[in-house]
């Protein structure tokens, strides 16, 4: 009785969904602040039973065999990999966020949704026009925000503002495309486009601001110490907050958007680098 007892205990460990059962499957992608931000903020939002695996704890996971097995109502994926992980899922709803690639995701599977990364154009334009800017040089990769730059434009046009856009197929090309738009621009836009913005070439965004006398915003504080002149970053609570309202609504069998904008986002600014430009702007604005 006392082996099978243990037997017991241990199954419930290592397979927790047989002794207890969950609604949600969170996968993430790896143990990030910006992620678990995410999921407390899901938490505060939704208090549906839940299994979490962190995918880089280990060399493989089979979702597709959990999913088969535990059998979840739903699945919140944080972060590229753990969108990535849910290929093979094609009838659970999957709900994704801090996805770059939700967008080209979700237009092909019909039960992925989520919040993107990308702010509102809306957002940008009214900081742009706060600005007195008029052209807005804007690099980009089309399979990644070619979608963003059909939205964005249109925006444009009705704020009475000019995107001056240069596309790219690789990070390398960045460099050069940032030089075209010497004395063409009053503003640079950093997208959150992994192509057009890497690690590599980031710094050649504000290298460019610099010698161009020309503010850099962008999409997270972390670049408002490299130079960024403002940015509008993402409330990652509230996102996750989002993505729980998203996930209550498909539980209860509503149908959702597809992929919503952040409905919260922070403009921030370095006043340091907006006094230099000679440029006023309230972040609150």
């Amino acid at each position: 009785m006392r082996r099978l007892l243990l037997l017991i205990i241990a199954l419930a460990t290592l397979l927790p969904s047989l002794a207890f059962g969950y609604d949600v499957l969170v996968l993430q992608s790896r143990r990030d602040p910006a992620h678990e931000e995410v999921l407390k903020g899901f938490h505060n939002g939704s208090k549906p039973s839940e299994r979490v695996i962190v995918l880089s704890d280990y060399a493989e996971v089979d979702v597709i065999r959990i999913v088969r097995e535990d059998r979840p109502s739903l699945i919140l994926a944080i972060g590229d990999a753990a969108l990535n992980a849910t290929r093979p899922v094609r009838q659970t709803p999957v709900v994704s966020v801090m996805a770059l690639g939700i967008h080209t995701v979700s237009a092909n599977r019909t039960n992925v949704s989520g919040i993107g990364v990308y702010a509102d154009p809306n957002k940008y334009l009214k900081m742009f026009k706060t600005m007195n800017t008029r052209r807005v040089g804007v690099v980009y990769n089309a399979a990644k925000s070619g979608w963003y730059m059909q939205q964005a434009r249109k925006a444009a046009a009705a704020a009475g503002i000019e995107l001056v856009v240069r596309e790219v197929s690789s990070p390398k090309e960045s460099i050069d495309k940032l030089a075209s738009l010497a004395g063409k621009i009053d503003i640079l836009w950093m997208l959150p486009d992994s192509t057009a913005v890497s690690r590599e070439n980031a710094e050649a965004y504000f290298r460019f601001g610099q010698l161009n006398s020309v503010p850099v915003v962008s999409f997270t504080s972390s670049y408002l110490g490299l130079g960024a002149a403002a940015v509008i970053d993402i409330d990652r609570p509230a996102i996750g907050r989002q993505a729980a309202v998203m996930a209550e609504q498909l539980l209860n069998g509503s149908d959702t958007t597809p992929v919503a904008f952040p409905d919260i986002v922070k403009p921030v600014t370095n006043q340091t680098v907006l006094k230099r430009l000679n440029i006023s702007l309230d972040a609150q604005k």
